[in-house]
């Protein structure tokens, strides 16, 4: 089975297990330029895998944030499918023993982008995934609201690829470029947000080769 841009999440995880299991390309190659479609909210390329745990935003509101994560199942296991499982209430619980740790646990982000760089997005930008939980941006309670989460499979110690950060650096010039709520000041860590309860992207993530990277773009303009 192919990975496409448009499946079935049940069916999207099926073939990611295949995929996984013949040492199958993951999706698709990261490319220099992404764009986002007006309106909805939807980056290309990525994969789309809609998951439930998604909602409106409240009205009138727009993306004034973004909010890097880091996400990894098992904890510090790169490469498989659990992450998909998880944010599309597949995931099997009795697999791994942590997996009873998290049990029932109904989360998502916009996008995740994988160690090679592929990326699936499980919401649209126009509307409120459920990735940041407790938090607060400069005074401001519930990020989720006004926010775009990006998982980067990763964890706090493990230095993330060269691959994830070429493709943030074009996923986050294409989100500044869509919605101009948003600048380079306007992207936090989940750790920022939610103090003393989050700890990720942790500091294995580089900042300085983030906003190196979008300078370099051109897309290092002051706050809104």
């Amino acid at each position: 089975m192919t990975l496409t841009l448009s499946m079935d999440p049940a069916e999207y995880v099926k073939a990611l297990v295949g995929a996984l299991a013949t040492g199958q390309a993951l999706i698709e190659p990261a490319q220099v330029k992404y764009t986002v479609s007006p309106g909805v909210g939807i980056l290309r390329p990525a994969v789309q895998c809609p998951s439930p745990n998604q909602d409106d935003r409240p009205a009138g509101t727009e993306p004034e944030l973004i909010i890097i994560h880091s996400i990894s199942l098992p904890p510090c296991e790169f490469g498989g499918p659990h992450v998909e499982q998880l944010f599309t209430n597949c995931l099997d619980w009795g697999e791994h023993p942590y997996f009873r740790e998290i049990e029932g646990l109904q989360v998502s982000a916009h996008l995740f982008v994988r160690r090679d760089g592929a990326i699936v997005q499980f919401a649209p930008f126009g509307r409120r995934a459920w990735h940041a939980g407790t938090s607060c941006f400069r005074g401001r309670p519930n990020c989720n609201d006004y926010s775009i989460g990006v998982e980067l499979e990763g964890d706090d110690d493990t230095p993330y690829d060269d691959a994830q950060y070429d493709v943030l650096v074009g996923i986050l010039a294409a989100l500044m470029e869509t919605y101009k709520g948003l600048t380079t000041r306007r992207i936090a860590g989940h750790c920022d947000v939610a103090p003393g309860r989050k700890t990720d992207p942790g500091p294995a993530f580089d900042w300085l080769r983030l906003y190196d990277g979008l300078a370099r773009r051109g897309e290092d303009g002051g706050e809104k």
